[in-house]
């Protein structure tokens, strides 16, 4: 039996200390599009630039233009045999092109002597970086983080001129990936000899219910004699549990073990964190510290046993993820990203793929907060390319450096359990191909020995043939259910992953008629049908998947193409305008949820029942016409009627579709009431739904997802607005226009309504409804007060909301 395992403990976020001063650079920047002349001068001219907080994207505020990105292209990947124009393939915003930043700043208590460094957590894209009129450094990869030595370009008492380059050229990418300074800008001071950026590295080669044994070793930049560390680790209510010290330091590095007695374990059910103080000391002096918020943790890749956690198998219920927040563009939030994952765990998901691109350290930190286990991603291309101007360009000389980064700067983290090291490279399919994943594999084993590494294949066969699956320790396999049996039973491995799955198209409350399955279906009105019988050439519908997953011990899981829609790649229009984003999603662009959540939430919530019924009940001139009814429930039985009319008692079956979910296809529509009566594995009545035929909208509903926020100018508040009827029934199919203003300690923000097809500005204070329902999103100021949100339509009795800013 092979087996690899792993145990783990780990780092998560270096924190301010005494010692150490850490600015993040959020105010105070100055932007401009374009390429000005002396832009990184130390004297530079920036009083007609605008004003602009970081993170910040340039583009998401559009306008959408189809011309923007256009690409005659092939695309291998969705198994086109021809080049053909694609508009909104980057989601039609005006990423492209050059962009600069200003800043200008001080470290407080900086002395000469001190060290001191600029680190980005991303940035969007081909960054060159100027302090004082000086050059200090440049990068490629815009998903990256990456950080330069500043100190020979300051003095102490002096300003800092810090200025940033970004360049996106056009066909660099496969879907939205912002602009800008994206992701947050630190500054850290440090004593000379101090504890390295992204320095420690823990692990646990023992874990139990009994004991953990913590490794943690500390590099040191610029060692002197006489130095010594100390740690002490604190539980989650702040008391100590351990501590260790050790002055011996062998290149540049300590190591200590520390005992923890009957740890509480990391997992998605208990997301356990702790802390662990560490002390650098120049005798009896304090030097620098740093405090990493960390968890326990093992984890087992096994042939004839799968994936473990702590000891438990289990398999992954995942989805992917881009790194867009929908209307906010690429610019990085923890309200917005939380609010994501929150409304992914009521679901009964369990992990995250960072589709196709290294994430930000937020969304790690939640993940490690809320208890999602993570597949970390590298990159979407590697020598060969997808896109003619695209990571191909840069992967000779960058590949590795960038690795080192990606594996540093994430490794302590306890969400993570796989690295990837690319997704649907072109490079299964030659036979040196191998040798690259080998290269890259090996990088990451180098830098961490403690995960296992995969990758997406999509050419399997290929992939097979020419020892590239075999070159990996978990082999990842996107679509292509027909070849699972046999990719087993080739493979050393012993099980194999579905790295991305089902790829199911649909549109949050847009119903097709006739209902019928099928792929790459289209309809005029550029929607996919939310009878979630549609799927991609490539791709399936979310039940094939599970009946693999349920019947095969060797399938460890999966992720699911996609989480929510995101920017770009609005498959299967995206050769038709208006269309400029995903409909892949399991909600949709605005976050809020589609039929197809409550088809996976039946399956993946285990603690909560579900019972939903779709479509709506609005169809007028449909009346007498066959309109299926579905209903997506936990429970084994299900019953439906019709103004009191039952239309019949069905159970779930043991094969095809009628196997996860309920369907009752020659149902004929009549205007009243649809409800569904959910019965228990012993018949009895136990849960029921009803939907009502609504009439003229006349109010507005808002329902926040948060009724207070921080008074911290970055904290948001999503608010989901529809329309009802006289009687207080939604309508489902409103389309009206609606208007948003904020007074007190908040702003407007943005809006959406998940339209797909939609060309309205997200930043503007108007949207249409699309399938009665939009979200409006709050931002606080920093005051603290009543925010009052009051929304308005024509015909329309107006509603205001109010939200603590604190």
């Amino acid at each position: 039996m092979k087996k690899i395992l792993t145990t783990l403990l780990f780092a998560a976020m270096i924190l301010p200390i005494t010692a150490r001063t850490t600015i993040t650079l959020e105010k105070g920047w100055k932007f401009i599009k374009g390429d000005p002349s002396g832009a990184m001068n130390a004297d530079f001219k920036d009083a007609s630039w605008e004003n602009v907080t970081v993170p910040h994207d340039w583009a998401i505020y559009g306008p959408f233009d189809k011309e923007i990105d256009k690409q005659v292209v092939q695309i291998e990947q969705n198994g086109e045999k021809s080049v053909s124009e694609k508009t909104g393939r980057t989601g039609a915003l005006p990423y492209i092109g050059v962009g600069w930043y200003h800043n200008r700043f001080e470290i407080p208590d900086y002395k000469a002597g001190d060290k001191v460094t600029i680190l980005f957590d991303g940035a969007m894209s081909h960054p060159t970086v100027y302090v004082n009129g000086a050059k200090v450094g440049n990068w490629v990869y815009g998903y990256n983080s990456f950080y330069f030595d500043i100190t020979p370009y300051i003095k102490p008492g002096m300003p800092v001129n810090l200025a940033v380059r970004l360049e996106n050229l056009n066909e660099s990418s496969r879907w939205y990936p912002g602009a800008g300074l994206y992701r947050n800008v630190h500054v850290i001071s440090t004593p000379n000899t101090h504890i390295e950026t992204w320095g420690t590295q823990l692990s646990t080669p023992v874990v139990s219910a009994g004991l953990a044994k913590i490794c943690l070793q500390t590099r040191i930049a610029n060692p002197s004699e006489g130095l010594s560390l100390e740690t002490i680790i604190r539980d989650n209510d702040g008391k100590i549990v351990e501590g260790t010290s050790t002055n011996q330091l062998i290149a540049n590095e300590f190591e200590q073990i520390i005992a923890v007695n009957n740890p509480k374990l990391w997992s998605p059910e208990t997301p356990t964190l702790y802390t662990a103080e560490s002390k650098l000391k120049l005798g009896e002096e304090v030097i620098d510290t740093y405090t990493t918020r960390f968890g326990i943790r093992s984890i087992s890749f096994s042939s004839g046993i799968g994936f473990q956690l702590n000891g438990i198998t289990r398999k992954f219920k995942g989805v992917c993820l881009h790194h867009d927040l929908g209307p906010l563009g690429s610019a990085v939030n923890v309200a917005a990203i939380r609010r994501q994952l929150s409304i992914l765990k009521d679901m009964g998901c369990d992990a995250i793929r960072t589709s196709h691109n290294m994430p930000s350290p937020e969304l790690l930190n939640l993940c490690d907060e809320l208890g999602f286990m993570v597949m970390d991603e590298a990159f979407d291309e590697w020598k060969k390319p997808k896109c003619r101007n695209g990571y191909n360009l840069s992967f000779d000389e960058w590949a590795e450096k960038d690795l080192v980064n990606f594996v540093h700067r994430d490794r302590n983290h306890p969400c993570i359990v796989l690295w990837s090291i690319g997704n649907e490279l072109p490079e299964q399919g030659y036979q040196d191909g191998s040798k690259t994943a080998f290269f890259l594999k090996n990088i990451i084993h180098r830098e961490d020995p403690t995960r296992p590494v995969t990758s997406g294949m999509d050419n399997i066969d290929n992939a097979i043939k020419n020892q590239f699956a075999a070159t990996l320790d978990v082999p990842g396999v996107n679509y292509h259910l027909n070849r699972y049996q046999n990719t087993f039973e080739q493979l050393p491995q012993g099980f194999l992953l579905g790295s991305e799955t089902a790829s199911t198209i649909s549109s949050r409350g847009i119903y097709e008629f006739p209902v019928k399955e099928g792929k790459d279906l289209t309809y005029p009105d550029h929607q996919c049908s939310s009878y979630d019988l549609g799927a991609c050439g490539w791709s399936n519908l979310p039940d094939e998947d599970w009946m693999w997953q349920d019947d095969k011990d060797w399938v460890i899981g999966e992720f699911v193409w996609t989480g929510f829609d995101y920017l770009g790649e609005p498959t299967p229009y995206d050769g038709m305008w208006p269309s400029r984003s995903s409909y892949f999603g399991i909600c949709d662009l605005a976050g809020l949820p589609k039929d197809r959540y409550y088809l996976y939430r039946s399956r993946w919530n285990t603690t909560e029942p579900t019972l939903h019924v779709l479509p709506h009940w609005n169809w007028k001139g449909r009346e007498g016409e066959v309109t299926p009814v579905f209903v997506y429930t936990s429970y084994p039985e299900a019953e439906i009627f019709i103004n009191g009319k039952s239309q019949g008692r069905l159970k779930k079956s043991s094969s095809g579709l009628g196997r996860y979910r309920l369907m009752w296809n020659n149902v004929k529509y009549e205007p009243g009431k649809l409800k569904v009566i959910a019965y228990d594995s012993l018949g009895k009545a136990v849960a029921e739904k009803e939907i009502t035929t609504s009439g003229k909208p006349v109010g507005i509903t808002l329902k926040a997802d948060r009724s207070e926020l921080k008074a911290d100018g970055k904290d948001l508040a999503f608010v989901t607005v529809s329309l009802v009827d006289k009687d207080g029934n939604e309508c489902p199919d409103a389309t009206n226009l609606l208007n948003f203003k904020l007074k007190g300690a908040g702003d407007y923000r943005a809006a959406c309504n998940g339209d797909a097809t939609s060309l309205q500005q997200f930043h503007l204070p108007v949207m249409k409804l699309f399938s009665g329902k939009l979200v409006v999103i709050v931002q606080s100021k920093e005051k603290a007060g009543d925010i009052v949100l009051r929304v308005s339509g024509k015909g329309l009795k107006s509603e205001s909301l109010n939200i603590k800013a604190r």
